[in-house]
């Protein structure tokens, strides 16, 4: 770190200056070309994706229904698998209760109890395992979110049910809470090396975290903790800020010296915060990051589960929410998935048709896939 990277806030009190995606523009090469000749495929272990997606793994979004959905217009469905459709059988109905109660209440802390209330049911293994088969049999890569405290209980049926990736993430997964051999401690060397599929661990916000969980065989790692509208865990509850262009670009840096130490072993880079239209993919993917995992903005669909309204997944936490339920899109103002990210768009703050907008940006810089749109000129803005 640059000594002019710190800046005195306090007598003897330094901190590092940091940068938001919002902080950052993209700085076009004297290339152009055709935003048709411009590809926006990536491969995460032996998976390829057309467009460099993934959704929240929220029940706001993700039923089977949009993961397939999102499987087919080439991105990846992340189904919470702790959330309701591990819990209930009648999720419609529950889903229901939850956006009814927070169109007609005042008070946010009502809708929260009523989230905590339906998380509160026991997992039942049998349901999330139907919810998985129905994925898989449309033919399109399945993944599932797991807690970092749950994902070895949870796992060996995840993967008997047929899932492809498994997500291990947490609001903030550190490098001693996955190793350091407590009661409640998750091994993720050990837990990984030993399943039979590619797993995503996250998120972090630094460089250490994130090399070190390189270091565990994790096939990529999420950067932020999902902070976007309706999360509250980086603000108010916890005071943790992630400062996501420059931990994405940490997080990238980190991924150089793994590859160097390794001999050639990439590890991919998912952004998971911050991301509100095409812009911040755009620029998300220039500040290194191979892929983005996307919340709100995918809540607009039509065929998101939480019909117009959004909750990140920490939102039911037991004993410390970190969220509130929010309308993003109500009648006429909803769209069709496949609109939302791939156009056409009649919203000119890019909030439809994300990975158009991005297309656009890669064509005018003069890059034609991500990997090489990874080294696009940057600048702050002052």
């Amino acid at each position: 770190m640059h000594v002019r990277d710190l800046v005195e806030i306090g007598m003897g009190r330094t901190a590092r200056r940091t940068y938001e995606l919002n902080d950052v523009n993209i700085v076009p090469s004297r290339r152009t070309r055709s935003s048709k000749e411009v590809s926006t495929a990536w491969q995460l272990d032996a998976y390829r994706f057309d467009i460099p997606v993934l959704s929240h793994p929220t029940d706001a979004l993700v039923s089977p229904e949009f993961a397939i959905e999102l499987g087919r217009l080439g991105g990846l469905g992340v189904i919470n698998g702790e959330g309701l459709w591990g819990r209930h059988a009648d999720v419609a109905t529950q889903l229901m209760r939850v956006t009814e109660l927070a169109a007609s209440s005042h008070d946010p802390s009502e809708v929260i109890r009523l989230l905590q209330e339906l998380h509160a049911a026991p997992l039942q293994p049998e349901l999330l395992a139907v919810a998985i088969e129905q994925v898989h049999a449309a033919g399109v890569t399945t993944a599932v979110r797991v807690s970092p405290q749950n994902a070895a209980a949870l796992t060996p049926g995840l993967v008997k049910a047929g899932i492809d990736l498994l997500v291990v993430q947490g609001t903030i997964i550190s490098a001693e809470h996955v190793g350091n051999g407590g009661p409640d401690a998750l091994n993720l060397k050990t837990f990984i090396a030993e399943l039979d599929v590619p797993v995503v661990a996250g998120g972090v916000s630094d460089h250490r975290t994130a090399l070190h969980l390189m270091r565990t065989g994790a096939a990529g790692v999420i950067v932020g903790y999902g902070s976007s509208e309706g999360a509250t865990t980086t603000g108010e509850v916890l005071g943790i800020g992630v400062p996501m262009a420059t931990a994405i670009a940490d997080a990238a840096a980190a991924r150089r010296e793994y590859l160097d130490e390794t001999g050639g072993r990439y590890v991919h880079v998912i952004a998971d915060g911050d991301i509100y239209g095409s812009g911040d993919l755009a620029k998300a993917i220039a500040c290194g990051a191979d892929a983005v995992m996307v919340g709100a903005p995918l809540a607009v669909a039509e065929e998101a589960a939480g019909c117009g309204w959004f909750w990140p997944s920490a939102a039911a936490h037991p004993s410390m929410p970190r969220g509130a339920v929010m309308p993003v899109a109500v009648g006429e103002d909803r769209r069709s998935l496949a609109q939302v990210l791939v156009g056409p768009s009649d919203d000119p703050y890019g909030t439809v048709n994300l990975v158009g907008g991005l297309r656009r940006a890669m064509a005018k810089s003069g890059y034609s896939d991500l990997k090489e749109f990874q080294r696009v000129g940057l600048s702050v803005r002052a």
